[in-house]
């Protein structure tokens, strides 16, 4: 085992079967910050031949772990988002998982500040993955913001018309849930966080990507979406995202 100190499990509400052989799981994480923040988020499961692929993963308790056990053998973490990540190590020890992240993404605890070292570097990705080379994941594609710091990546399957996973990017957070403390809820709202069918507040304040990269998702194929933060968009996803995508898109670059 690493002697990395792993971050303690969060609370989590239910496993949904969104999709034949795709699984949804909505939960919460306190901020590592001072602050008493803590927020909801959300975890993708694919299944092929009784073997789970987890996007977005999130460290839940026992009772979870065995829900989840129950559908398949846990063999692939894949990290999307940059700011995402923390329980990757977690599947990776308990499970022997392996972990596939995107070209470029650095696995450290904390974020960098200014005129300060960064964070040092506590894990390894077993597999990079890139646009054009999604390696023995889930039929899919890959799209990479490389605007964004650090940087972002959104997943494809090719299934239903085309199913959207995002860390960061595409959120869905019309109203904050049982995981979310009120201080994260006033803090929140004043970043713009409690709208349906959004591009993060988080993400393009903090990683800054260019608008043009943002608008390319338009240039993607999907009919729904599945987001790290938020509800399922079920139906059309690509056309609820359009206005804000073909919007102001502000704090972009």
């Amino acid at each position: 085992m690493s002697e990395e100190k792993l971050p303690p499990a969060s609370p989590y509400r239910d496993i949904d079967e969104v999709f034949p052989n795709v699984f949804f799981v909505r939960a919460g994480m306190k901020m590592p910050m001072r602050m008493p923040i803590k927020i909801s988020r959300s975890m993708t499961l694919v299944r092929k031949n009784g073997e789970l692929t987890i996007f977005n993963s999130v460290r839940v308790p026992e009772a979870g772990l065995k829900e989840i056990e129950a559908l398949g053998k846990i063999t692939k973490v894949v990290r999307l988002g940059g700011f995402h990540g923390r329980d990757d190590l977690f599947y990776k020890e308990k499970y022997g998982a392996k972990v596939y992240a995107v070209a470029g993404q650095t696995y450290v605890r904390g974020l960098p500040s200014p005129g300060k070292e960064a964070p040092p570097t506590y894990m390894q990705p077993d597999v990079w993955i890139d646009e054009g080379n999604t390696a023995d994941l889930p039929s899919g594609i890959v799209k990479v913001f490389r605007t964004s710091s650090p940087i972002e990546g959104l997943y494809i399957l090719n299934q239903e018309g085309g199913i959207a996973i995002t860390a960061d990017s595409l959120q869905n957070t019309a109203e904050p849930n049982e995981f979310v403390n009120w201080f994260a809820k006033v803090m929140m709202k004043k970043f713009g966080f409690w709208k349906a069918n959004n591009v993060g507040p988080g993400w393009v304040q903090f990683g800054k990507p260019k608008a043009d990269e943002v608008r390319s998702i338009l240039q993607l194929e999907f009919q729904h979406l599945l987001p790290g933060h938020g509800e399922p968009v079920i139906g059309q996803a690509k056309e609820k995202y359009r206005p804000v995508l073909e919007g102001d898109l502000k704090g972009c670059h």
